[in-house]
């Protein structure tokens, strides 16, 4: 399950990713608590959680295009640099009490930003760490940091959000990425892609996405994970609203709601990166893509807090297994030359859209409630899924694990 952290420069990335996503997600939890206790409205807690995901759908044209051109390692410690940066302003306004919804919404921008260059360069320098034999293992322990640290990240959380509100978060948060810098600087390989030079940046990204869109396999499933990130995906700016029925303290509850989903997530894909047979996991891809839609539907129709965990629970557990599997396949498929444009155009598909979708699904839940938005999503994504059969790649995947 844990073999590739036997190498260094692996598990010095491994490390990095791990402590910037526990930052990452403490700071969508404390800091949409933050906008909701000023703002009194999921919409705001939408606006805010766009602002912060929206980068993923404007960045990834220079993100892909500096992953290809310079060493992977130091744009790492760089983007970790300017989270770090962010986040030492972001605890200065809010412990001296001078925030506001526009200060949250100029920072989610800058950390999202950061953020959406950071997941291109570490997607195309991670095969450069590791023997080809133990690449999926990797690319699936990979995904745990991201997924995992929704579990970690709100954990380290819950004592300064029951003490002191989210302004002690942030400082844990700043700590986190000052982590992240310093094993980012530990990895010694060097690791840059290749650049057409007579091509301008946007004709190098265009590269990648024309080898997106000519792939039998990466469009049907690329295609698929934007739906899976639009319907299934989209719930974080709900959770303040949801928090707030279920417990009397809604900061220390909405941290609980996202350790549900850290904690299927972690465990999930740890099982899954222990799953080295192709067949098994093709057909694991399709049974968590199903499961997807489930978690959404028991935590719509949740009547205690104790249900809408096990909610947050089932969406960690399928949502994460399924991203690790689809991202493991793409990111195999990919030549090293442009993985770094391949990843960002991948990124740029779901990012945008998990972006929009926040928003709207915040601002619904406003008018019309948070349970008929989780359950008319679940269903929704469950019929995708269906629909996806028709692709002939996408069923061999399925059933056999053919990634050609």
């Amino acid at each position: 399950m844990f073999i590739s952290l036997r190498y260094s420069d692996f598990r010095f990335l491994w490390l990095s990713s791990l402590f910037a996503g526990a930052a990452n997600w403490a700071l969508i939890v404390s800091r949409g608590w933050l906008v909701y206790t000023i703002s009194g409205s999921a919409a705001s807690v939408g606006l805010v959680t766009f602002a912060a995901m929206s980068p993923m759908f404007l960045a990834p044209p220079i993100a892909g295009f500096l992953a290809d051109k310079f060493d992977r390692k130091r744009l790492l410690s760089t983007v970790f640099l300017l989270q770090f940066i962010h986040n030492i302003i972001l605890s200065a306004l809010a412990l001296l009490g001078y925030i506001e919804i526009w200060h949250l919404l100029i920072l989610s921008f800058i950390n999202g930003f950061a953020r959406a260059s950071q997941m291109p360069a570490a997607q195309a320098l991670l095969p450069n760490l590791i023997p080809e034999e133990n690449l999926l293992n990797a690319i699936s322990l990979n995904v745990a940091t991201v997924q995992g640290s929704r579990l970690i990240g709100p954990a380290a959380i819950v004592p300064l959000m029951a003490m002191f509100g989210p302004e002690g978060a942030f400082v844990i948060c700043t700590v986190f990425y000052l982590l992240s810098i310093l094993f980012a600087l530990r990895i010694k390989t060097i690791s840059v892609g290749k650049m057409d030079p007579d091509v301008n940046m946007m004709g190098n990204f265009f590269a990648g996405l024309k080898f997106v869109y000519h792939h039998r396999l990466i469009l049907p499933l690329v295609l698929t994970v934007l739906f899976h990130c639009c319907l299934a995906m989209s719930f974080e700016s709900m959770l303040p609203v949801i928090a707030e029925k279920f417990f009397e303290n809604g900061a220390v509850g909405v941290t609980y709601l996202m350790m549900g989903v850290g904690m299927g997530a972690l465990l999930f894909v740890f099982i899954i990166a222990a799953v080295r047979d192709m067949v098994l996991r093709g057909r694991l891809l399709f049974i968590s893509a199903l499961s997807s839609g489930v978690g959404l539907v028991i935590l719509g129709m949740a009547s205690t807090h104790w249900v809408a965990i096990l909610g947050c629970f089932v969406m960690g557990a399928s949502q994460a297994s399924y991203m690790a599997i689809a991202g493991a396949v793409i990111q195999t498929s990919s030549p090293d030359a442009i993985r770094g444009r391949v990843m960002s155009v991948y990124l740029w598909h779901i990012g945008g859209m998990m972006a929009t979708f926040n928003w709207i699904n915040a601002a619904l839940s406003d008018n019309i409630g948070s349970k008929p938005v989780l359950i008319i999503s679940g269903v929704a994504f469950f019929g995708v899924v269906i629909i996806s059969l028709i692709s002939k790649p996408l069923r061999s995947l399925y059933v056999e694990g053919k990634i050609d």
